[in-house]
């Protein structure tokens, strides 16, 4: 068996500046039978190593470190000792989550992670967070956008560390050059792809957000 994209969505919240609100994750497992990868370790480590299975677990890929795509793993890390590489821009992020710890490993623009017979291509996207990343998977027609890119235009911008002439950039420049028919597996909600996304990117910015 070639690799393959598993999806599993989980439930919990997110902080930020003094709020809290309910949110449901977009968590992705991309490997073949034997291992893989995890991309954002969101709520609910049980669900997540339940999905890996009897697979090795090769990293947890963060796309940023927003409380809600980090916040299942510590309990992952009772289970399994797994890498967990985050873009050294987020760190400002993680340690106001987890002040005693650190990312074992960092991801930067251009890095290439094998798994499972594919490849995922680390394109640093800032705009949502300073460190916020995309994972190309070329061979699987796919990018992982975490909260840059959604179906109907960028991530949120109005809090702190964001900035949106940032992340329109980041779109214009690390995304909106894939492939038309590259499918984007985002964060939060539905899938989409660059070609549905691209022709508004005027209207994004004519609303500000």
């Amino acid at each position: 068996m070639g690799a393959r994209i598993d999806h599993l969505v989980t439930s919990g919240t997110f902080a930020l500046d003094g709020g809290t609100w309910d949110v449901d994750n977009n968590v992705w497992i991309v490997g073949d039978d034997t291992e893989c990868v995890v991309i954002d370790a969101a709520h609910d480590a049980e669900a997540i190593l339940a999905a890996v299975g009897d697979r090795t677990l090769r990293a947890v890929l963060l796309t940023h470190a927003h409380t809600d795509h980090i916040d299942a793993v510590a309990a992952l890390l009772e289970s399994v000792d797994v890498p967990v590489l985050l873009h050294e821009g987020d760190r400002v992020l993680w340690d106001a989550f987890y002040p005693d710890s650190a990312p074992s490993g960092v991801l930067e623009d251009g890095q290439v992670i094998s798994v499972g017979g594919t490849e995922l291509e680390v394109r640093h996207t800032p705009g949502h967070t300073p460190g916020a990343v995309c994972f190309v998977a070329a061979e699987l027609g796919t990018v992982f956008t975490g909260d840059t890119l959604f179906q109907g235009g960028p991530g949120a911008t109005g809090r702190s560390y964001s900035s949106f002439p940032t992340i329109i950039d980041s779109i214009t420049d690390r995304l909106l050059t894939l492939p038309e028919d590259t499918v984007v597996r985002t964060g939060h909600g539905p899938t989409t792809t660059i070609g549905t996304e691209k022709p508004d990117r005027e209207a994004w910015i004519a609303r500000g957000h």
